[in-house]
């Protein structure tokens, strides 16, 4: 059906990141409309929230659905080496005793229905079963899209402003030519689910684990969900994963890589694959800006960083959260101009780079356990880097001597 008033805004894609864009927005009255192509839950990894999510789940009024839900309560991740050793849990609330420690291990395919609801109550006009075919431009400034429906029709809308939440898809990065992949960060995985896999009580029930294979060629995530269901997957090298085995199947790579994890081994001894084996390969990129001319990208059309500290939602959430804001400046100001809208651009890309000097350091081999008993006055530095407080200018110190360390460690090995 054709739409009679254009919107203020377009959304595509109804993700986290989209959904946050959009309820944000509407939120200050304006006409947002949402498109997502799949009609119905739809499949996604990125199960684990870290705790700044809090934040901007409490500007979507989104705590109270989290708190009624069953999703597994998170309080703290742990490291497992390569020998099996557990390291100490980091228990989010020793750090910072607020609410905002204990957050959740999703269901991607629920979570984002309930984000999508959510925007729908807040006002965004949310249209499933829609696909985005392309971004209209004149000049360098978008205008509108080219859509088709359910039923193959295609048609063309304007707005003022065009929110790119397409996901790794990213049809605006692509168009322009935006992406940059990461030199360092060549990672792939390969993943399934558990049930009946074990799982910790009380507090640690819902404890991500981070567990090491032997040889430290790659790592495990070990993520409890509800419904007896635990999320397992190996993170390496894409070269490493994919290239000169004598098998390329999943679950043959799945199941070598789990040789070499006793630790992941026995805990999923006694449980059921409930799932398909499946992969992601080489992810780690973003686009050189944020934002044009009348368009703005979030999410993993944005960018996307690696999946060791599950920082994933969260930078799906707080790119949403920036960009709906200046947005919002823009439109009340009559200017959605490139300079206006990427007004965030440089805090964004500082946070997702401190955050990648952390990911880097353990794939570098660095012992946070040594770095923490060498300088034990930053190991709260290092903590709010977990729980993704990435935004504060004063962890570039830490960060420094971590990068040190890395270089001290390096030249030893």
């Amino acid at each position: 059906m054709i739409q009679s008033t254009p919107p203020n805004v377009i959304v595509i894609g109804g993700g986290p990141s989209g959904t946050t864009t959009a309820t944000l927005i509407a939120q200050k009255g304006y006409k947002v409309r949402l498109y997502e192509r799949e009609k119905g839950p739809r499949f996604h990894i990125g199960e684990s929230l870290i705790p700044q999510t809090y934040w901007v789940l409490q500007r979507l009024n989104m705590l109270p659905k989290m708190k009624s839900s069953n999703y597994i309560k998170k309080y703290s991740v742990q490291f497992v080496g390569s020998s099996g050793r557990l390291s100490e849990p980091f228990y989010f609330v020793d750090h910072k005793p607020h609410e905002s420690s204990q957050t959740w291990q999703v269901r991607r395919s629920e979570f984002d229905k309930m984000m999508l609801d959510n925007a729908a109550e807040h006002g965004v006009d949310v249209q499933q079963g829609v696909r985005v075919l392309e971004v209209l431009f004149e000049g360098d400034r978008a205008v509108g899209v080219r859509l088709q429906d359910e039923n193959g029709e295609e048609r063309i809308e304007h707005a003022d402003v065009i929110v790119d939440a397409s996901g790794q898809s990213t049809l605006i990065q692509g168009k322009l030519g935006l992406r940059e992949w990461d030199p360092e960060l060549k990672k792939a995985a390969c993943w399934t689910y558990w049930e009946g896999a074990y799982r910790d009580t009380g507090h640690d029930e819902g404890a991500t684990v981070v567990l090491q294979v032997q040889g430290k060629a790659g790592w495990f995530w070990y993520i409890p969900l509800h419904d007896n269901i635990v999320s397992v997957g190996i993170v390496a090298s894409h070269d490493y994963l994919f290239k000169n085995r004598p098998s390329k199947d999943f679950e043959t790579i799945y199941n070598e890589e789990l040789e070499k994890c006793p630790a992941v081994k026995q805990r999923i001894a006694n449980a059921k694959r409930s799932d398909i084996y499946r992969a992601a390969k080489e992810y780690s990129y973003r686009s050189k800006q944020v934002a044009g001319n009348g368009w703005a990208l979030v999410g993993d059309a944005l960018g996307f960083l690696d999946p060791l500290y599950s920082s994933g939602v969260l930078l799906a959430l707080k790119s949403g959260q920036l960009a709906a804001d200046a947005i919002c400046e823009g439109l009340a100001a009559g200017d959605t101009s490139e300079a206006k809208l990427r007004s965030w651009e440089v805090d964004y890309f500082r946070g997702m780079e401190r955050m990648r000097q952390l990911v880097l350091a353990y794939y570098s081999g660095l012992s946070f356990g040594k770095f923490v008993s060498q300088h034990p006055h930053r190991k709260g530095d290092i903590t709010d880097l977990l729980i993704g407080d990435l935004f504060r200018p004063e962890l570039d110190e830490t960060l420094g001597l971590i990068g040190e360390a890395v270089k001290a460690h390096t030249a030893m090995a």
